[in-house]
């Protein structure tokens, strides 16, 4: 029985292949249903199984969906990809499978969403140090988005926080795309964290986006520096750090071996700083905020910024605190201006602005601000040396240029309110661009007269200067040279008492170039020698007439 029925299975097997091969006729099949393919607006790629017993191919109208193979014999692997949105509605294709032998057809539906708005930082937090050189403090923030907008700092943060933001080129439709911000920072002096909230607003009503989060810019707090000798050396090392100076202190010798350092060798204040200078740096700020903390400093030197005269700096208020300071120099640093502040530096005997690019001498250089000052050195203010003022178009030359207007005729005149200044020792004015005339202040009721009695009980004053005004009466160092002045010089300068020390024929006398009238500058009455002046001691003890020594 078993054999019979071997013999029909062996018989039949034939008839039974040719009826399953005429019920399964080629076709396209996947190895999956697959029927929709849904993709954000950033687009999509899908890979899927693709069986044939046939040629086919594959075929869509909609240019933002791509098939590869398009076409083919048998099964293979395709792909459906699907390119970013351009717009932000929605959008829906097709793609086709067809065989080609029979004309069975596959079709698998294909949807998109649209982009939404969106202004979205890669970055939502930001963390900066307190400190950081004036070159290096700036950050970028990378940002997604399809909407134009502005950067909102709060009010209470602009002062340390600005974003330079151009206009934005959305060039790629609804599609976000990545713009870069560059933000600035300035310095914490405090000593106490802060932080700022920076919104991002669009700048087209009714769209909203979905993602908006903002930017948080946090800042640690500055250094701590306490009183106290070890408060003086890390304001020290803060100090030439961010003044960038050429050369760094040697940390690992004591404080009062450091370069340009003196200490207190005694009393309260021992071990601290008593003077300190910063000589040979790079800085495009006012004095570092650090220099507040040296308060028991006497003296205080900075000298030669990098391109001193293309800049035009403040030196900020925080030196301004150092009360007991005696003496300052500020020279070749690029000052324009002083702060209303450093009028509270009372107790200032010696001030040097040389080499700076003051347009005029600052007017709270008076002496009410400065009832201690004994020595104002204000030469070589200029940017550049022009010798023909009246020929050159550029304003910015520094130099004292722009000393005010004073007489009738709208010419400019020396500076009289340096001429009050009774307790000056010292004044140096040379190599700036000073124009007019010196006073003769004859008629000025703000300045007294050398009495006759004066003259006739001192040895030291020439018989002529009765009755002439009282001018810089203790000043035994004037130097006005390589200026723009012209006119007459005048009898208080003339027989001033200290003449013969002002060294007048190289200190004095000489003038250089052209005014803004075109004028040669020189004095219209330069003596050819001393003598006239030597002559009014007669009576006197010193004669300089006489072959004999000094008494």
């Amino acid at each position: 029985m078993n054999r019979l029925h071997s013999e029909i299975l062996i018989c039949l097997l034939p008839a039974l292949c040719l009826l399953h091969s005429c019920s399964n006729e080629p076709s396209v099949g996947f190895s999956a249903p697959l029927d929709l393919i849904e993709a954000g607006a950033e687009g999509r790629t899908v890979e899927f199984s693709l069986s044939s017993g046939d040629s086919w191919v594959a075929k869509t109208q909609d240019p933002w969906i791509t098939v590869s193979p398009a076409n083919g014999n048998g099964s293979t692997v395709c792909t459906v990809s699907i390119d970013s949105a351009l717009t932000f509605s929605p959008r829906e294709g097709l793609v086709r499978f067809e065989q080609t032998g029979t004309g069975e057809r596959r079709d698998i539906r294909v949807t998109q969403k649209g982009f939404e708005y969106a202004i979205d930082p890669l970055r939502p937090e930001i963390s900066l140090q307190s400190y950081a050189p004036f070159g290096e403090r700036t950050f970028e923030v990378d940002v997604m988005t399809n909407l134009p907008f502005r950067v909102e700092i709060p009010e209470q943060d602009a002062s340390w926080l600005s974003c330079g933001m151009t206009e934005l080129e959305l060039d790629r439709g609804a599609r976000p795309r990545k713009v870069t911000l560059r933000f600035e920072w300035d310095l914490n002096y405090n000593q106490t964290s802060r932080a700022s909230s920076v919104r991002f607003i669009p700048l087209e009503e009714g769209k909203e986006p979905v993602r908006n989060d903002g930017l948080v810019i946090r800042q640690e707090a500055a250094e701590a520096i306490e009183p106290g000798v070890k408060g003086d050396s890390l304001a020290l090392l803060a100090i030439r750090r961010s003044l960038g100076c050429l050369s760094d202190y040697e940390v690992s010798e004591k404080m009062e071996h450091w370069e340009g350092v003196t200490v207190w060798k005694s009393g309260p204040d021992k071990g601290r700083v008593r003077s300190a200078s910063f000589m040979l740096f790079s800085t495009d700020e006012g004095i570092p905020f650090q220099v507040k903390y040296l308060t028991a400093c006497e003296e205080l030197t900075f000298f030669s910024n990098a391109n001193t005269f293309l800049k035009s700096l403040d030196p900020g208020p925080h030196i301004c605190t150092l009360t007991r300071l005696r003496r300052l120099d500020i020279s070749a640093y690029g000052l324009v201006s002083l702060p209303e502040e450093f009028t509270a530096l009372k107790n200032l005997e010696y001030l040097n602005l040389s080499g700076n690019n003051f347009s005029s001498v600052p007017a709270i250089l008076t002496p009410e601000n400065f009832p201690n000052l004994h020595s104002l050195v204000l030469n070589a203010n200029q940017r550049q040396v022009i010798y023909d003022l009246s020929n050159t178009v550029k304003k910015d030359l520094g130099g004292l240029m722009d000393e005010s207007l004073q007489d009738a005729d709208g010419n400019r005149t020396f500076p009289k309110r340096l001429l009050r200044w009774d307790a000056l020792d010292t004044l140096i004015l040379s190599v700036n661009y000073l124009q007019g005339s010196l006073p003769s202040l004859e008629d000025d009721p703000d300045f007294p007269k050398w009495t006759r009695a004066e003259v006739d009980a001192c040895d030291t004053l020439p018989q002529r200067l009765a009755g002439l005004p009282k001018v810089l009466p203790h000043t035994t160092l004037l130097t006005i040279n390589l200026n723009r002045l012209t006119g007459a010089l005048p009898d208080w300068l003339l027989y001033h008492p200290c003449l013969d020390l002002w060294m007048p024929e190289s200190l004095i006398f000489p003038q250089e170039g052209k005014d803004e009238k075109g004028s040669s500058c020189g004095f219209t009455n330069v003596p050819a020698s001393l003598d006239y002046y030597y002559e009014e001691y007669v009576n006197k003890k010193f004669n300089p007439n006489n072959q004999g020594d000094k008494q």
